[in-house]
């Protein structure tokens, strides 16, 4: 029961937010039925009872809702009857004629379901395995021939009560607050609603028993009596539903359209809204005349869940303000990186948690535990990690912004709700009981089921990529005109995509040959995008919300990584075709334990994968020339460079500068002087990958490890710097050179947006990876890799990057002042 009250207790907390979006059906990996409420509550309750059969869970649930919707029928009668007794009168609220449109089939359709209910509570509280039930759902199937009755009339009934309300006030209050009867273990006694509501109820329920003989079916042995009674009842269920989808199906008719069209969802997805000045998250539903934006409601468990719409704007008036005509908005403030880092950190070790709990045959409750945490922080990822803006405006009024992780989501639905207005579209108002069914039907509707989050996938769903992708972008061609162009690379980490690397622009060309190489990092990827641009320069283009000049999208495509197409020692080579135009490029995988080999060079006088006591002793300097160079050049032209470190230079210009160094060759400086800032700041990052043994050293690494975890301030400082002082001079004055560059970069975040976290996480595993020996003792496999040992090493780089500044000479003082033994 504890977890039990944990789970609910979650769901409570974030739901008072209003806007934390609850987890569907099966989104714990547990099958559920349509209406059995909190996923959390019920992977509870499956664990609770091994034995218990999944056909109870599924008629459990369904109870649950079957009760609700009696109490709604019992509250849209209640009324009935004094309403029939006035209409005799001097003083009617309504007449007779009025109240049977009103009210048509209600007592029927109440009448078949106290009954159903009855028959169906006993059979489930009394539960036995064999017990059969399938006649009921067979008698129920058979009556819906009054559903047919009520659903040919539900539009006659809406308008009637709308005209009523509008010319009777008595009438009016009535319809506006009826009372529904809370559920028996409620602790609230009643819910208030509105009669247009309840009129849909029979509607929405008209799908919800073929949903649960479905599921019925799915957990009924075959050789069972009722398999061949609930085959029935499906049958002639889905023959009632195909008879009567014109009416019903709101996926054809949600509402027709003002022209009188049908009415359909062409789009829709999770984006993050800026409302009032916070973050949430909004599931939002493109039809093909309107934009909708929506948020769950918050429901008690055994409820159906529904949408709350927030806004709609007909696609009439929607108007996507160009970078000179919007607003400034108020400052979006980025979430702090470290505070990103914390929560990537907690996701991977719990991932880790969850993976040792399976490999030992752990319980279950444990691990529905770490994936409820585990939940927790990633859907905080998800709602603060995107910073592009995307604002829509009403012409006749208001202004929405959402921010969003990636360009390619930007330009998807800015094209997707372009295309829709090339139709001749009308401007209107939805009336209240329009709205109702609009936003009714897009739980039925929806094509996104769940938060894009790793807690909602499948356990034996491929875990993704963990290391680094060699991509070269060839060529386009298909461009109607010259244009200057270039490509950026996305792929996706942690749920949502970043941007990863970025051509340069080749200038004037229909057919742009780049021939550039990237590398690029993935943690967990298992899609690849490329976005093709043409470059503006026209500096009035600027967008208020993020202060950037909009370069325009030519076109945009995405390519799964199949790890046996792309985990081969070859080059594969492939096109991705977007709006007419191709776009072709090679790629190669090269796993992050093959990557962490690091393997000395056979030419001693060179200086990569050169011991650096080497290279300083032979040079005779304190830090090698290699590294002065580059980050003199990157403080000098780099340093305001937006992704400087973080955007992948062009793999052809690092090894050419690579081979330079290497010759010591004394043109070294002129190449510098021409060549594009993050091939420099890349062949910087390639020397200390490429030392044969890191940085801060195989020896000293399980130290790292352990000093980083220390809890006490003062026992972790005095380890951390006992720890520096222990490093090779050459090693210790380099690594001090380093971290004051970094933290001047890291001064400039208003502008490069490079902060000490993004620089932490682009060093630390290249400064600290353990030696082959310690990485089989310690990582043993890839998604371990990226939980542990590889977030440890971010820490420790940003422990020493947020510490005042630290002398070469007084750590050497102070040696007194630290523990000898490590």
């Amino acid at each position: 029961m504890e977890e039990e009250e944990e789970a609910i207790g979650f769901l409570d907390k974030v739901l008072e937010d209003e806007d934390v979006f609850v987890l569907e059906e099966g989104d714990l990996g547990t099958p559920t039925s349509p209406d059995s409420g909190s996923p959390f509550l019920l992977a509870v309750k499956v664990e609770a009872g091994k034995g218990l059969e999944m056909r109870k869970l599924v008629l459990s649930g369904f109870l649950a809702s079957e009760e609700i919707y009696i109490n709604q029928l019992e509250a849209l009668l209640l009324p009935m009857k004094p309403l029939k007794a006035t209409a005799t009168t001097s003083q009617p609220v309504l007449t007779i004629q009025q109240i049977e449109t009103i009210f048509y089939k209600i007592q029927d359709i109440y009448e078949i379901h106290k009954e159903f209910y009855d028959n169906l509570c006993p059979k489930v509280q009394q539960w036995d395995s064999q017990v059969t039930l399938g006649h009921l759902f067979q008698k129920l199937a058979s009556q819906l021939g009054v559903y047919k009755a009520f659903v040919d009339n539900y539009k006659i009934a809406l308008e009637t009560a709308e005209k009523c309300s509008q010319s009777n006030n008595q009438f009016q209050k009535i319809s506006e607050e009826l009372k529904v009867k809370a559920p028996k273990d409620s602790k609230d006694s009643h819910t208030s609603i509105t009669m247009e509501a309840l009129l849909y109820k029979p509607i929405d329920r008209v799908t919800r028993s073929t949903l649960v003989l479905h599921d019925l079916l799915k957990h009924t042995p075959v050789d069972h009596p009722d398999y061949p009674l609930l085959q029935d009842a499906l049958r002639i269920s889905q023959n009632f539903l195909s008879s009567i989808n014109e009416d019903i199906d709101p996926r054809r008719t949600a509402v027709t359209t003002p022209k009188g069209e049908t009415r359909q969802l062409v789009k829709d997805g999770f984006l993050v809204e800026m409302a009032e000045s916070s973050r949430k998250l909004r599931h939002v539903f493109l039809f093909t005349d309107v934009l909708l934006c929506a948020k769950l409601k918050k429901t008690s468990v055994g409820k159906h869940q529904q949408y709350d719409c927030k806004w709609y704007i007909p696609l009439a008036d929607l108007v996507f303000p160009s970078p000179e005509e919007s607003e400034p908005s108020p400052q979006v403030h980025p979430f702090p990186d470290h505070e990103l880092e914390d929560m990537k950190m907690k996701i991977s070790a719990l991932k880790s948690e969850i993976q040792k709990e399976r490999a030992n045959k752990g319980q279950s409750r444990a691990i529905e535990r770490l994936k409820k945490k585990m939940f927790e922080n990633e859907f905080l990822l998800l709602l603060n990690s995107p910073t592009i803006p995307f604002r829509i405006h009403n012409r006749n009024g208001k202004s929405y912004l959402f921010l969003l992780s990636s360009d390619y989501e930007r330009s998807e639905w800015r094209e997707a709700i372009q295309k829709l207005q090339k139709k001749d579209l009308q401007a209107f108002v939805l009336s209240s009981v329009e709205l109702q069914v609009l936003t009714g039907s897009c739980f039925k509707l929806r094509t996104v089921h769940n938060i894009p989050v790793t807690s909602n996938k499948d356990d034996d769903e491929a875990p993704g990529l963990y290391g680094f992708l060699h991509v070269i972008v060839h060529s386009a061609k298909g461009f109607k005109q010259s244009a200057n162009l270039y490509c950026t690379l996305e792929v996706d980490s942690f749920g949502y995509f970043v941007s990863k690397a970025k051509t340069r622009v080749f200038r004037d060309t229909t057919e742009p040959q780049w021939n550039e190489e990237f590398e690029i990092e993935l943690e967990g990827s298992q899609s690849l995008r490329i976005l093709c641009y043409e470059k503006c320069y026209d500096k009035t283009k600027v967008n208020k919300d993020n202060n950037e000049i909009v370069d325009k999208i030519m076109g945009k495509g995405q390519i799964q990584l199949d790890p046996q197409t792309v985990q081969t020692k070859n080059w594969h080579m492939d096109v991705i075709e977007m709006n007419g135009i191709k776009v072709e490029f090679s790629m190669k995988f090269t796993s992050r334990d093959m990557s962490l080999k690091r393997t000395p060079s056979k030419k001693q006088t060179g200086v990569f994968g050169v011991k650096i006591s080497v290279v300083t002793k032979r040079e005779r300097s304190k830090v090698p020339y290699i590294v002065r160079q580059c980050v003199e050049e990157v403080e000098k032209r780099g340093i305001e460079e937006i992704g400087i470190y973080r955007i992948s230079g062009v793999a052809t210009d690092i090894q050419a500068l690579k081979a330079v160094f290497d010759a010591n060759n004394k043109d070294v400086l002129v190449m510098l002087s021409d060549m594009d800032i993050n091939a420099i700041a890349g062949t910087l990052k390639l020397y200390f990958r490429e030392l044969p043994e890191p940085l801060l050293t195989d020896r000293l690494y399980p130290a790292f490890m352990e000093g980083i975890a220390l809890s006490d301030p003062a026992a972790k400082e005095n380890c951390m710097m006992h720890l520096l002082r222990t490093l090779p001079d050459p090693n210790l004055i380099t690594f001090l050179f380093l971290l004051e560059h970094l933290k001047r970069v890291a001064e400039k975040e208003p502008i490069n947006k490079m902060s000490l976290h993004n620089l932490a996480t682009v060093f630390g595993p290249t400064l600290l990876r353990p030696s082959e020996v310690e990485s089989k003792g310690h990582l043993t496999s890839a998604s371990d890799i990226w939980s542990h040992d590889v977030m440890a090493q971010v820490q420790v780089l940003l422990y020493y990057l947020q510490h005042p500044p630290i002398s070469f000479a007084e750590l050497k003082r102070n040696t007194l002042y630290f523990s000898t033994d490590v």
